[in-house]
């Protein structure tokens, strides 16, 4: 049977980070993988999360099944995460914990395929890489809207808005809530007003993708767009993910919201995700959510929390600033300054595949080739090699 499969090119990400780590250079740079790294080039683990963790392992007394729908602790967590404060029992909101970001999505497009088979759904250009498979794997039609300008780096904004106006009324819009991948363009406040009033305009459905909530500006700011939306139109989809803001990337923490017009539609969709659940991973792993659960729930880890989400933050911003300042001094005729403009882990540095592939070969410098780079792999000690590399295949 297996004779008949073709090998397939590996994920452009993931062959960025083997080819990597085959590199014995000392002085070699990752740029690729989105993951937060400190100064030392290390993903840690959250003071809060080993403190949530010590508490778990004294006081968990049982490993049972969590059931489809996950923990509802942390679904009332994570929903007022989300929504608010005050959202957390809102009965007009349906949430389920997810494996992940990646989960949440597809979950939300299986469900989509049973309201609407072959249903369209429109992503920015570009998007997250692996929102087409994810989306269209589960049998969504791919569109794609205007959004970044790779001539003069920025939101299109004005051809966005022309581009929205023009989907069928009943289509789904994906949205970035913050922290654009792999942009790192995101929308202002004012703009996500003009953009609501053309969802509601248009009757299109929203679903938003949160993965970055708190790189931006802050927990409550990053969710602005979600909140704004969750006011303003009948239905909505959120897709929620730990693995930043939490740091809990291998533990697959996710969760999936679904703002319902009332508790018919409510138990409808609530027994249609737990079937397609069911069908997919039957159930959702225990130990992230319950750290991440922990955590909101107490008041002193939670605002210990929020500091350690503002030092990735922060860190983020200065080496943007870092890389800005670098290039400054070695690529004088060209103005790098749209870096400090964008939000979170990634933007793009502009290059043709072609410098890509030279910064790679001739200066141990790692990026996918479209030139986007996680600027979390930038420190004091690289920067200079990393900017002087850059001058050099420009």
């Amino acid at each position: 049977m297996f004779e008949t499969l073709k090998v397939l090119p590996p994920d452009a990400i993931l062959g960025v980070l083997a080819d990597y780590r085959q590199d014995s250079r000392s002085h070699k740079i990752d740029l690729g993988v989105g993951v937060f790294r400190d100064e030392f080039g290390d993903t840690p683990v959250l003071s809060t999360v080993k403190k949530a963790e010590r508490f778990l392992l004294q006081n968990q007394s049982s490993k049972a099944y969590l059931g489809s729908q996950g923990d509802p602790e942390f679904n009332v967590a994570m929903q007022a995460l989300v929504f608010g404060h005050d959202q957390g029992h809102n009965p007009g909101i349906y949430t389920v914990q997810t494996p992940g970001g990646c989960g949440s999505l597809r979950v939300g497009a299986e469900l989509i395929m049973r309201v609407r088979p072959g249903a369209s759904i429109w992503v920015s250009d570009p998007t997250w890489a692996n929102h087409v498979p994810l989306l269209s794997g589960a049998g969504l039609t791919l569109k794609t809207y205007p959004y970044y300008d790779f001539a003069d780096p920025g939101i299109r904004f004005d051809a966005m808005q022309e581009g929205l106006r023009q989907i069928p009324a009943g289509d789904i819009v994906l949205l970035h809530a913050c922290c654009h991948n792999p942009s790192g363009m995101d929308l202002s406040r004012q703009q996500w007003r003009a953009l609501a009033d053309i969802i509601v305009e248009r009757s299109l459905l929203p679903f938003v993708d949160i993965a970055y909530q708190g790189f931006a500006e802050g927990a409550d700011e990053d969710a602005f767009g979600i909140r704004l939306l969750a006011e303003r139109v009948p239905e909505l989809m959120v897709s929620g993910s730990c693995s930043k803001n939490f740091g809990l990337y291998r533990d697959r923490v996710g969760s999936l919201s679904i703002k319902v017009a009332n508790d018919q539609v409510r138990a409808a969709v609530s027994s249609q995700v737990v079937n397609i659940v069911r069908g997919m991973y039957s159930m959702p792993p225990a130990h992230g959510g319950e750290i991440v659960t922990h955590i909101l729930n107490d008041v002193a880890l939670r605002a210990e929390w929020n500091e350690e989400l503002a030092v990735m933050r922060n860190r983020l911003k200065a080496m943007r600033t870092l890389l800005v300042g670098a290039l400054s001094r070695h690529v004088s005729e060209r103005d790098f300054a749209f870096i400090e403009r964008a939000q979170g882990m990634f933007c793009f540095l502009g290059l043709t595949p072609e410098q890509v592939g030279r910064l790679k070969t001739e200066h141990a410098v790692y990026m996918v080739d479209s030139s986007r780079i996680n600027v979390a792999g930038i420190n004091p000690k690289n920067v200079e090699h990393l900017a002087q590399a850059i001058a050099a295949v420009l």
